[in-house]
């Protein structure tokens, strides 16, 4: 029996057969680059925590020059208190290890009110923290995420072994404006932080408007990109208000 091509039953027929087709294949395709995806934000994360100690690493160079410098790898829970620590190869699939948190999505999950500086909703979430040797120093990095003017920022904050000096620090976004707040991931932005100091209380560290007279614990911001210099500012002092109080009991 001849098949009619020019029939509405064969057109539809044909239709859905391609759509299955396409779906499976799409389907396949996203779950065969799933370990490639993941391995890419790996690497990129573990450049972005070597950016903060000011070592420059490659993706193809991230995962040696990681276990070169970060030592151990923790999470603390919302008191500050550890909750768990990993030394070695990063694992992707252990979900206990500290570098595997993504403070992206709990952000997104747990997002404080506006003007919420302890972040009193996000008592479940667990903090990563990255100790690192270099030069014969010890750093500690300090991831930190927030909102700029268009969609999230975020990046991480080395301090010294004194735990008050900034070393370094790493910041980058999803869709700034170019030219204005997307300037926060270049060095000349960067490189402001270094030297400087937090405060002994909160607020630690302020972002001042561009152009802004300056002192020890703060840096002038972006010019005309005043709401992403201070999305820098309160990411930083929520996300540090947290970490302090690890920092305190490790000295008592």
């Amino acid at each position: 029996m001849a098949v009619n091509k020019n029939s509405t039953g064969y057109t539809f027929t044909f239709s859905i057969i391609m759509v299955v087709i396409v779906g499976v294949s799409l389907a396949y395709t996203s779950l065969s680059l799933k370990p490639l995806q993941k391995a890419n934000a790996a690497d990129k994360q573990m450049v972005d925590i070597l950016g903060a100690i000011q070592v420059k690493s490659s993706r193809s160079d991230a995962n040696a020059d990681f276990q070169k410098y970060v030592t151990e790898r923790i999470s603390l829970n919302y008191n500050g208190e550890l909750f768990s620590s990993k030394t070695g190869e990063v694992v992707a699939s252990d979900l206990k290890d500290p570098f595997n948190i993504d403070v992206k999505k709990d952000y997104r999950s747990h997002k404080p009110a506006k003007g919420d500086m302890s972040w009193s909703n996000a008592k479940d979430v667990k903090f990563p923290l990255y100790v690192c040797e270099k030069e014969g120093d010890t750093l500690f990095v300090i991831p930190v995420v927030g909102s700029g003017l268009w969609g999230p920022i975020w990046g991480y904050v080395a301090l010294n072994s004194d735990k008050k000096t900034i070393y370094g620090v790493k910041f980058d976004h999803k869709t700034e404006t170019p030219g204005l707040g997307a300037e926060i991931k270049e060095d000349f932005f960067s490189v402001k932080f270094t030297g400087k100091t937090l405060a002994e209380a909160a607020p630690y560290f302020s972002v001042l408007k561009g152009g802004s007279t300056t002192d020890e614990h703060s840096v002038d911001g972006i010019t005309g990109g005043t709401i992403t210099s201070k999305g820098v500012e309160e990411m930083m002092n929520r996300t540090l208000d947290i970490y302090n109080k690890f920092f305190e009991s490790e000295e008592k």
